[in-house]
């Protein structure tokens, strides 16, 4: 350990770094970045991280160089990956993979001070920004670093993997079906199970030219403030049991013939009260709810779930404080499910027009003030992803595009109904959250 400041700090030693490119000459593949895809090139990378324990303390070699030859392997069928971002002759944005832009950057490191229980903590550490790669990179610096980096780090009892995905060129559909894929390789499968639909002028065909800030000045990482809030980012997890009576309390008060509310809605509406009731906000102020949603079955044509890139929008409902809190949850609950069901292709088609008319690129801070944003789904089978040495002891994100309210849904380790609720506030805020009973359904 080292000394700073007077204080411990646990030590990430980073013992090599390298390329892995794909394993067959794939000579140059294109693939365009479409309306779907742009708005998020000012976001930062996305980074996930998966928690192995027992893996990789007596034969970390041949586990590593086992992940790394599949790794190159999956890359021939998710080439996007491996490629980097350029502008075309008419300043349109692509990815780009042929041999020199080419290869995903993957690093290895030891950390012996560091167990799988401490980083899988449900309080987020530090730590995980010496886990995780790329922290504070957006990804406008695709075009000269590699879109996808991974590091593989020893730590004392297992095998933590950080992963940063440019966010640019994949949304989370995509990033897991590219994790399952390739754990899929590495256990041994000659070929994957769901190949990738590389095909993106299916679902949006139009050029775009845009106006893009400077690299050196969007990679300039916001530092914190003396006067700005802390930020604390924690994970609560709510058993079977509890997403069962939480979606049973906000179908209690339906009348009769409504259309009952789904486990999203309803787990959704029961976070977005419990978060307006802990920020003690005035009652005439504003409360947002954001959805970052799948649109693959809500184009027309529809796209396979196969779909690789991103085929998402944010979508949002917002509504008083004092009526949120005031009425039953059922009134929260049907503003949520009017918001989602009404966002159908028209709607979808409507806003791609609108933003090809006047591109706006957003950042990860614009959802706005008294917002709770929820991306990520339980539907992803993040704890299927065996690379052939057991299941992950843990699953979650990095620290890139959190903001005060941001909410990342995550299928439960002890699968069923249970869900996995990873939530940044502002510290106070998470506090007051914490002691909130209703709130926290204890079994």
């Amino acid at each position: 350990m080292a000394i700073e400041n007077g204080k411990e700090e646990k030590m990430v030693k980073v013992t090599k770094k390298g390329m892995v490119l794909p394993s067959k000459d794939l000579g140059r593949r294109e693939c365009p970045l479409v309306t779907f895809d742009l708005p998020y090139v000012t976001f930062y990378y996305n980074q996930k991280l998966l928690l192995y324990k027992g893996q990789g303390v007596n034969d970390w070699e041949e586990m590593i160089g086992k992940m790394k030859e599949s790794l190159a392997e999956i890359l021939v069928d998710f080439y996007p990956l491996a490629g980097r971002l350029e502008k075309d002759e008419e300043g349109v944005l692509r990815v780009v993979c042929d041999a020199e832009n080419v290869g995903v950057e993957v690093v290895e490191a030891v950390a012996n001070d560091i167990d799988i229980a401490e980083l899988g903590e449900d309080e987020s550490s530090f730590l995980l920004q010496k886990i995780v790669p790329y922290t504070g990179i957006v990804n406008l610096e695709g075009f000269r670093q590699p879109l996808l980096a991974i590091q593989f780090t020893k730590v004392r009892d297992g095998l933590a993997i950080g992963c940063a995905f440019n966010h640019a060129i994949l949304d989370g559909h995509s990033t897991w079906h590219f994790m399952n894929s390739w754990a899929e390789i590495c256990r041994g499968s000659d070929v994957i199970s769901v190949p990738p639909f590389h095909d993106r002028t299916k679902a949006r065909n139009t050029r775009v030219k845009l106006d893009l800030p400077s690299q050196t000045d969007a990679v300039v990482e916001e530092k914190p403030t003396d006067t700005a809030p802390q930020m604390r980012e924690k994970i609560f997890r709510f058993s079977g049991s509890a997403i069962d009576k939480i979606k049973s309390d906000v179908n209690s008060s339906l009348s009769n013939g409504s259309k009952p509310f789904s486990t999203f809605q309803s787990l959704g509406v029961h976070i977005w009260q419990a978060v307006t009731r802990a920020r003690h906000l005035n009652t005439e102020d504003y409360t947002v709810f954001t959805v970052f949603a799948d649109c693959r079955k809500r184009v027309d044509p529809p796209m396979p779930d196969s779909y690789f890139g991103n085929l998402i929008q944010a979508i949002f409902t917002v509504t008083p404080v004092s009526a949120l809190l005031s009425n039953p949850q059922s009134f929260g609950a049907s503003m949520v499910q009017k918001m989602i069901e009404m966002h159908n292709s028209k709607v979808i088609d409507d806003r791609n027009k609108e933003w090809e008319a006047s591109p706006k690129l957003f950042q990860w801070k614009d959802a706005g003030r008294n917002c709770v944003a929820v991306g990520s789904s339980p539907r992803f089978q993040v704890y299927g992803i065996d690379f052939g040495w057991g299941i992950p002891e843990t699953v979650r994100s990095g620290r890139n595009n959190k903001f005060d309210g941001m909410v990342y849904l995550y299928q439960g380790k002890n699968g069923g109904k249970s869900i996995d609720v990873e939530m940044s506030l502002e510290a106070q805020v998470m506090e007051n959250l914490e002691k909130d009973k209703v709130f926290l359904v204890e079994d």
